[in-house]
């Protein structure tokens, strides 16, 4: 089996970068038993580095929903299917001029870069380049990050998705925010990718989220499960329920499957 789940809201407490005692265990048991476990997150690497040590042997993370693949016992970037500059330029462009007054920050390989105006309640790394995105975009991002004050959460949404239409994927994991990736990647086109290289089947994904932007890797997965505390479009799409986050609800799930 191959355990696919996101983090944030699913295996720990949003924002949170320790796993649970009991998790660490279960999710070092199916590692000993010959299984996967993948985490699938929004999470871009600069969040992750405290996360490494618990995904066990196989070694493997997809982050930044699925623009990134990543080796965390090489430390290494397996792959990265990013929006080019030329083409985040043209949705930055779009997205302004549909929604005056958003703000936008990109997250790349080496950190995040933002424009003058972008403002977050998480801690901005110091020395992050700030100014003209213009000038800073000059290598794939793994994410586009896109908010507007002005507007309510749901209509801000409405309008990124309908501005980017088939030319990337806009996805929410929270309030407020909008991340935006390039064309066809989502965590399930990325777990899939992985999956082929590793010669597991779907059938044998087992996979755990709560928000929109886990939808995809659900709907893929043999098997999906919400967590009891998911937004209320994953309840409704995913085949089984598990226990809530602040239960450890994904370790339960999982310690019962390999009994």
């Amino acid at each position: 089996m191959l355990f696919a789940t996101d983090l944030d809201g699913t295996l720990v407490p949003a924002g949170t970068t320790e796993i649970g005692e009991y998790t660490a265990q279960v999710l070092g048991e199916a590692e000993d038993a010959g299984h996967h476990v993948v985490f699938v997150t929004a999470r871009p690497l600069r969040w992750m580095d405290e996360l490494w040590k618990h995904v066990g042997g196989h070694g493997m993370a997809i982050v930044s929903n699925g623009a990134i693949i990543y080796d965390a016992h090489r430390f290494a970037v397996r792959t990265i299917n990013g929006i080019e500059p030329s083409v985040g330029l043209d949705l930055v462009a779009t997205i302004e001029d549909a929604a005056p007054g958003s703000m936008f920050a990109i997250e790349c390989l080496d950190g995040i870069r933002l424009d003058p105006h972008f403002v977050d309640d998480n801690e901005i790394p110091p020395g992050s380049p700030r100014g003209s995105l213009t000038e800073l975009w000059d290598t794939p991002a793994a994410k586009l990050l896109a908010k507007n004050q002005t507007m309510s959460d749901d209509a801000f949404r409405h309008l990124v998705r309908g501005t980017v239409g088939r030319s990337a994927v806009a996805t929410w994991s929270g309030p407020e925010l909008v991340e935006i990736s390039a064309g066809g990647i989502t965590k399930a086109s990325a777990l899939a990718g992985l999956c082929e290289d590793l010669g597991i089947a779907q059938e044998e994904v087992i996979a755990f989220g709560d928000m929109p932007n886990d939808l995809p890797l659900l709907k893929w997965a043999g098997t999906s499960y919400a967590v009891a505390n998911a937004d209320e479009t994953v309840l409704a799409a995913a085949d089984q329920r598990a226990p809530a986050c602040s239960e450890e609800g994904v370790a339960q799930v999982i310690a019962s499957l390999l009994r």
